[in-house]
């Protein structure tokens, strides 16, 4: 006996932008070396870029101007109509990596967000993952590379 086949045609929906509900956030994971940021940015109204990495103040987590210059370059260059609060936990790694990876997490973050900051984001290389690591030592020398000293008579 043959059966009828359904089928059922989806309908074709006009791409929305995307508009954050109060108490929603978008996530994001950033790495650097060992270091790794998990990243929650809130939409808010209210405040103005207010970040906070591991329940601190985000002056007092990057006490050095650089390393939170790196961190909020993502964020400046969403322009000042955008305004977020940021929270993160970041463990592993050091200061510095800590940054670059809080930076790398808050841009994948802005582009769930809204996905014209991608170009942007991209062109600036702050979607890039950066995929140097530490070399491992190997056995019979000093260190990754450097040989123990070698007479040759």
């Amino acid at each position: 006996m043959p059966t009828k086949k359904i089928i059922k045609k989806e309908e074709e929906k006009a791409p929305k932008k995307e508009v954050a509900k109060k108490g929603l956030y978008f996530y994001a994971v950033g790495r650097r070396k060992t270091a790794i940021a998990r990243v929650k940015i809130f939409p808010s109204d209210i405040a103005q870029n207010t970040l906070t990495i591991n329940e601190k103040k985000f002056e007092e987590y990057f006490p050095v101007s650089r390393w939170r210059d790196l961190a909020k370059a993502p964020l400046a260059l969403a322009g000042e109509g955008a305004k977020f609060s940021v929270e993160a936990k970041v463990y592993g790694g050091g200061i510095s990596a800590q940054a670059d990876a809080v930076k790398l997490g808050i841009a994948r973050a802005l582009v769930l967000f809204d996905k014209e900051l991608k170009k942007a984001l991209k062109g600036e290389k702050y979607l890039t993952r950066d995929p140097r690591e530490v070399e491992r030592k190997k056995f019979g020398l000093k260190k990754a590379r450097k040989a123990p000293q070698w007479a040759k008579r």
